[in-house]
Protein backbone atom coordinates (compact mmCIF):
# COMPACT_ATOMS: atom_id res chain seq x y z
CA UNK A 1 0.00 0.00 0.00
CA UNK A 2 1.85 2.74 -1.52
CA UNK A 3 1.23 6.62 0.03
CA UNK A 4 0.92 9.87 -2.18
CA UNK A 5 2.08 9.10 -5.66
CA UNK A 6 1.58 5.29 -5.40
CA UNK A 7 -1.48 5.33 -3.34
CA UNK A 8 -3.16 2.73 -5.42
CA UNK A 9 -6.28 2.52 -3.24
CA UNK A 10 -6.65 6.42 -3.79
CA UNK A 11 -5.96 5.99 -7.85
CA UNK A 12 -8.37 3.21 -8.30
CA UNK A 13 -11.12 4.78 -6.59
CA UNK A 14 -10.53 7.81 -8.32
CA UNK A 15 -10.85 6.36 -11.71
CA UNK A 16 -13.26 3.44 -10.36
CA UNK A 17 -15.66 6.54 -9.53
CA UNK A 18 -15.88 7.11 -13.12
CA UNK A 19 -16.31 3.54 -14.23
CA UNK A 20 -18.75 1.93 -12.54
CA UNK A 21 -20.77 0.47 -15.65
CA UNK A 22 -19.91 -2.88 -16.55
CA UNK A 23 -20.65 -1.56 -20.45
CA UNK A 24 -18.40 0.98 -19.84
CA UNK A 25 -15.66 -0.62 -17.86
CA UNK A 26 -16.00 -3.43 -21.05
CA UNK A 27 -15.61 -0.86 -23.27
CA UNK A 28 -12.32 0.38 -21.75
CA UNK A 29 -10.86 -2.89 -21.47
CA UNK A 30 -10.92 -3.04 -25.27
CA UNK A 31 -9.59 0.28 -26.16
CA UNK A 32 -7.26 1.80 -23.36
CA UNK A 33 -4.21 -0.49 -24.12
CA UNK A 34 -4.93 0.25 -27.73
CA UNK A 35 -4.43 3.84 -27.29
CA UNK A 36 -1.06 2.79 -25.23
CA UNK A 37 -0.29 0.92 -28.45
CA UNK A 38 -0.90 3.30 -30.70
CA UNK A 39 0.83 6.55 -28.91
CA UNK A 40 4.13 4.10 -28.90
CA UNK A 41 4.09 3.45 -33.08
CA UNK A 42 3.55 6.87 -33.44
CA UNK A 43 6.70 8.19 -30.16
CA UNK A 44 9.04 6.10 -31.99
CA UNK A 45 9.27 8.59 -34.67
CA UNK A 46 10.19 11.16 -32.72
CA UNK A 47 13.91 12.40 -32.49
CA UNK A 48 16.12 10.39 -29.79
CA UNK A 49 15.87 12.16 -26.21
CA UNK A 50 19.44 11.14 -25.35
CA UNK A 51 22.30 9.27 -28.19
CA UNK A 52 24.56 7.21 -26.29
CA UNK A 53 28.23 7.20 -28.19
CA UNK A 54 29.30 3.34 -28.01
CA UNK A 55 30.84 1.10 -30.59
CA UNK A 56 28.66 -0.40 -33.58
CA UNK A 57 26.94 3.28 -33.81
CA UNK A 58 26.06 4.35 -30.34
CA UNK A 59 22.81 3.40 -28.70
CA UNK A 60 19.51 5.84 -28.84
CA UNK A 61 17.14 6.42 -25.99
CA UNK A 62 14.01 7.11 -28.06
CA UNK A 63 11.02 8.22 -26.44
CA UNK A 64 8.63 5.53 -26.58
CA UNK A 65 11.03 3.64 -24.34
CA UNK A 66 10.86 6.42 -22.60
CA UNK A 67 7.33 7.11 -22.22
CA UNK A 68 6.64 3.13 -21.63
CA UNK A 69 9.21 3.28 -18.81
CA UNK A 70 7.88 5.25 -16.77
CA UNK A 71 4.38 3.67 -16.80
CA UNK A 72 6.49 0.11 -15.94
CA UNK A 73 7.78 2.05 -13.45
CA UNK A 74 5.25 3.65 -11.93
CA UNK A 75 2.62 0.73 -11.86
CA UNK A 76 5.58 -1.38 -10.22
CA UNK A 77 5.67 1.24 -7.85
CA UNK A 78 1.99 1.30 -6.84
CA UNK A 79 1.35 -2.89 -6.52
CA UNK A 80 4.56 -5.01 -7.27
CA UNK A 81 2.50 -8.11 -8.27
CA UNK A 82 -0.05 -6.86 -11.09
CA UNK A 83 2.38 -4.16 -11.44
CA UNK A 84 4.87 -6.44 -12.90
CA UNK A 85 2.37 -7.66 -14.86
CA UNK A 86 1.37 -4.20 -16.23
CA UNK A 87 5.04 -3.54 -16.88
CA UNK A 88 5.70 -6.60 -18.94
CA UNK A 89 2.78 -5.52 -21.35
CA UNK A 90 3.85 -2.25 -21.75
CA UNK A 91 7.13 -3.52 -22.63
CA UNK A 92 5.30 -5.95 -24.82
CA UNK A 93 3.47 -2.65 -26.58
CA UNK A 94 7.04 -1.02 -26.63
CA UNK A 95 8.49 -3.96 -28.88
CA UNK A 96 5.47 -4.43 -31.15
CA UNK A 97 4.82 -0.79 -31.47
CA UNK A 98 8.88 -0.34 -32.30
CA UNK A 99 8.52 -3.23 -35.08
CA UNK A 100 4.82 -2.47 -36.61
CA UNK A 101 6.51 1.51 -36.80
CA UNK A 102 9.75 -0.07 -38.60
CA UNK A 103 7.45 -1.68 -41.09
CA UNK A 104 5.12 0.96 -41.94
CA UNK A 105 7.13 3.84 -42.23
CA UNK A 106 5.88 7.09 -40.40
CA UNK A 107 3.59 8.31 -43.86
CA UNK A 108 1.73 5.24 -43.01
CA UNK A 109 2.08 4.85 -39.49
CA UNK A 110 0.58 8.01 -38.17
CA UNK A 111 -2.46 7.19 -40.42
CA UNK A 112 -3.33 3.50 -39.03
CA UNK A 113 -2.42 5.46 -35.22
CA UNK A 114 -4.96 8.37 -36.14
CA UNK A 115 -7.89 5.77 -37.33
CA UNK A 116 -7.07 3.66 -34.15
CA UNK A 117 -7.36 6.49 -32.02
CA UNK A 118 -9.84 8.54 -33.24
CA UNK A 119 -11.96 4.41 -33.22
CA UNK A 120 -10.59 3.29 -29.46
CA UNK A 121 -11.89 7.40 -28.34
CA UNK A 122 -14.91 7.70 -29.70
CA UNK A 123 -16.31 4.21 -28.31
CA UNK A 124 -14.70 5.42 -24.96
CA UNK A 125 -16.40 8.38 -25.05
CA UNK A 126 -19.68 6.85 -26.31
CA UNK A 127 -18.91 4.51 -23.17
CA UNK A 128 -19.05 7.92 -20.69
CA UNK A 129 -22.04 9.26 -22.64
CA UNK A 130 -24.41 6.35 -23.48
CA UNK A 131 -23.94 3.60 -20.40
CA UNK A 132 -22.12 5.66 -18.04
CA UNK A 133 -23.90 8.96 -18.15
CA UNK A 134 -20.70 10.77 -16.40
CA UNK A 135 -18.00 13.05 -18.30
CA UNK A 136 -14.82 11.05 -18.61
CA UNK A 137 -11.95 11.00 -15.63
CA UNK A 138 -9.21 12.73 -17.76
CA UNK A 139 -11.71 16.20 -17.51
CA UNK A 140 -10.98 16.36 -13.94
CA UNK A 141 -7.41 14.90 -13.76
CA UNK A 142 -5.57 14.36 -17.44
CA UNK A 143 -2.62 13.10 -16.29
CA UNK A 144 -4.11 10.86 -13.39
CA UNK A 145 -6.77 9.43 -16.29
CA UNK A 146 -4.36 8.85 -19.01
CA UNK A 147 -1.19 7.15 -16.19
CA UNK A 148 -4.00 5.44 -14.66
CA UNK A 149 -6.11 3.46 -17.74
CA UNK A 150 -4.44 0.79 -18.67
CA UNK A 151 -3.19 -0.25 -15.34
CA UNK A 152 -6.81 0.49 -13.82
CA UNK A 153 -8.25 -1.97 -17.01
CA UNK A 154 -5.68 -4.56 -16.08
CA UNK A 155 -6.95 -4.73 -12.10
CA UNK A 156 -10.38 -4.86 -13.83
CA UNK A 157 -9.64 -7.83 -15.59
CA UNK A 158 -7.37 -9.83 -12.95
CA UNK A 159 -10.18 -9.48 -10.59
CA UNK A 160 -12.48 -11.45 -12.77
CA UNK A 161 -9.87 -14.05 -11.67
CA UNK A 162 -10.58 -13.05 -8.25
CA UNK A 163 -6.96 -11.39 -7.74
CA UNK A 164 -7.11 -8.92 -5.08
CA UNK A 165 -3.36 -6.80 -4.36
CA UNK A 166 -3.91 -7.16 -0.37
CA UNK A 167 -6.46 -8.52 1.97
CA UNK A 168 -9.20 -5.59 1.92
CA UNK A 169 -8.39 -4.22 -1.04
CA UNK A 170 -11.52 -4.04 -2.77
CA UNK A 171 -13.89 -3.35 -0.21
CA UNK A 172 -11.80 -0.10 0.78
CA UNK A 173 -11.97 1.05 -2.83
CA UNK A 174 -15.37 0.22 -3.15
CA UNK A 175 -16.48 2.27 0.06
CA UNK A 176 -14.38 5.10 -1.28
CA UNK A 177 -15.80 5.05 -5.05
CA UNK A 178 -19.27 4.75 -3.52
CA UNK A 179 -18.14 7.97 -1.69
CA UNK A 180 -17.07 9.74 -4.69
CA UNK A 181 -20.27 8.66 -6.67
CA UNK A 182 -22.72 10.06 -3.96
CA UNK A 183 -20.65 13.48 -3.76
CA UNK A 184 -20.96 13.64 -7.66
CA UNK A 185 -24.78 13.02 -7.80
CA UNK A 186 -25.10 15.87 -5.31
CA UNK A 187 -23.17 18.00 -6.70
CA UNK A 188 -24.68 17.55 -10.09
CA UNK A 189 -28.38 18.14 -8.36
CA UNK A 190 -27.30 21.36 -7.08
CA UNK A 191 -26.26 22.52 -10.17
CA UNK A 192 -29.18 21.53 -11.88
CA UNK A 193 -31.60 23.02 -9.16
Amino acid sequence: MGKGLFDLEKHFAFYGAYHSNPVNVLIHMLFVWPIFFTSLVLFHFAPPLLHLPFAHGGLALDFAFVFALIYALFYVLMEPKAGSLAATLCFLCWLGSSSLAAHLGFSLAWKVVLAAQLFCWTGQFIGHGVFEKRAPALLDNLSQAFLMAPFFVLLEALNFFGYEPYPGFHSNVSTKIDAARKEWQTNKQKKSS
